[in-house]
């Protein structure tokens, strides 16, 4: 196991590897025997937990994250990201390799992810006392729905450190994601698989003790439910052109947690949130680059057009 960093403000658990990007020409992609990819193909480190640490520390939030990496080049490229943007980081021994995927980005910046679902093994665990001690040592706990995440939550629960968690691209049905969306004091999903984003919004703060809910909703903005309303978010503007959506999610729940832990009122972090995400979709996929808080607070607060 390596370790570095003490106390932080948010430890995030979970959801570290490597993604490798490619530029296509339309998505879906029609069959060819070959495509020639004149952008080239890029593997770089950065998934999930990844960019939401970068998130937020480039908010200038004490960030610590935690995860299973493989002795391998992916693992390598993970723990240089890491250090490069000075985000304390355990890495504990995965023998199945460090997840991988691949991200097929189109021309609009919308995306096919295929995910590697070989590194990993039932058996995976975070130790309960590392969980323990880096999340006493926190302000405040992300929860990524990677494996071994689910079987953390309990140990998390009984810590009473807040929680957080991001369901994706769930659709309010299947049951992996039920523990986290009940678990999580905030909780993040896009409208994307949702027939009615509000009802499955609502299921999640009455059977679970989520004082937030956030659906996002790319170009349409997103949905926020908190103290039982429901209002919309307004898209941001983006400050240049959009080439690639991916990372925009996890960009927007960074900026949340920023606002939150800030103490503002759950509509200022949101829009923090809209801000950061549209950053976030002007960034091509082939670089780790996220709002600093300067940059944020400054477009939070311009008039909207």
């Amino acid at each position: 196991m390596t370790q570095r960093g003490g106390a932080a403000d948010v430890l995030v658990l979970g959801g570290a590897g490597v993604d490798t990007i490619i530029q296509v020409p339309q998505l879906p992609l029609p069959y060819a025997d070959s495509y020639m990819i004149d952008s080239g193909i890029r593997t770089r480190a950065g998934q999930t937990g990844d960019f939401v640490a970068l998130g937020l520390a480039a908010l200038g939030l004490r960030t610590h994250h935690l995860d299973l990496l493989g002795d391998d080049p992916e693992g390598d490229l993970v723990r240089s990201l890491h250090r490069e943007h000075g985000i304390a980081l355990t890495a504990l021994p995965q023998p199945a390799g460090t997840r991988r995927a691949v991200n097929l980005v189109g021309p609009d910046g919308r995306r096919l992810s295929l995910y590697d679902t070989s590194r990993a093994r039932p058996g995976d665990r975070f130790p309960p006392q590392t969980l323990r001690t880096l999340a006493g040592t926190s302000r405040h706990v992300h929860v990524t729905i990677t494996q071994p995440c689910a079987d953390a939550l309990p140990v998390l629960a009984a810590t009473g450190i807040p929680l957080s968690t991001d369901l994706h691209d769930w659709d309010g049905e299947n049951p992996y994601h039920e523990p986290f969306a009940h678990a999580a004091d905030v909780v993040f999903l896009s409208a994307a698989a949702l027939t009615d984003p509000e009802r499955t919004m609502r299921r999640i703060a009455e059977r679970g003790r989520a004082e937030a809910v956030v659906a996002t909703a790319g170009a349409e903005g997103a949905y926020l439910l908190a103290d039982g309303e429901l209002s919309h978010v307004p898209a941001a503007v983006p400050p240049a052109p959009v080439v690639d959506s991916n990372g925009a999610g996890d960009a927007f729940a960074a900026a949340f947690l920023y606002g939150r832990l800030g103490g503002e009122p759950p509509e200022t972090c949101a829009r923090y949130g809209a801000v950061a995400g549209a950053h976030a979709c002007t960034v091509p996929a082939s670089r780790a680059e996220s709002i600093g808080r300067d940059e944020l607070l400054k477009r939070a607060t311009a008039p909207r057009p």
